[in-house]
């Protein structure tokens, strides 16, 4: 696959083009312009300002807050003020304005708090690790010597197996 050709939804192989159906695994309902919140939220009110945090930047479509429970010094929460639950439910606009936000960040708390590398992770469903149902992406600074461990040593994937999977996913 000739990853210039790729798009989000199609991708081409010599003159035949291929796309493949996007999934939406859990729609969110919209009405007009008016921002979704989500009552029940620790993330809709924190995002709102009903609930004190630690905020280190603040536009209208995001609130940067440092997280209650760090894994490194500095591991901050971007949180969407719209309620998203999770990667699913969020616009590509949106997503794409959390990654902008998401480098811009990264590059000042490196700088600022003397981190030697940098993780970004976003989790999605209880199963990958998500708490809080409401999409939200981790800061991690990184430190020599941290302690923190996010992939462990994995067996190596056959070829047939990588063939399957790639089957699955774009057939």
């Amino acid at each position: 696959m000739n990853m210039q050709a790729c798009s989000p939804d199609s991708w081409r192989r010599g003159k035949k083009e291929k796309r493949f159906q996007l999934v939406n695994l859990s729609p969110l309902k919209r009405t007009g312009g008016i921002k979704v919140k989500k009552e029940d939220c620790i993330f809709c009110k924190i995002a709102a300002g009903e609930v004190p945090s630690k905020t280190l930047y603040e536009d209208e479509q995001f609130r940067v807050i440092l997280d209650l429970a760090p894994a490194t010094k500095g591991h901050a929460l971007i949180i969407p003020k719209e309620h998203y639950a999770n990667l699913y439910e969020i616009p590509h606009e949106t997503a794409a304005g959390v990654m902008k936000l998401a480098k811009t960040m990264a590059a000042t708390m490196t700088e600022r708090l003397g981190a030697e590398g940098f993780n970004l992770l976003q989790n999605n469903g209880e199963t990958a690790g998500q708490t809080v149902m409401h999409f939200h992406m981790h800061l991690i600074p990184r430190y020599k010597g941290d302690g923190q461990q996010l992939f462990h040593e994995q067996p190596t994937a056959s070829q047939e197996e990588l063939e399957e999977i790639k089957r699955k996913i774009t057939e």
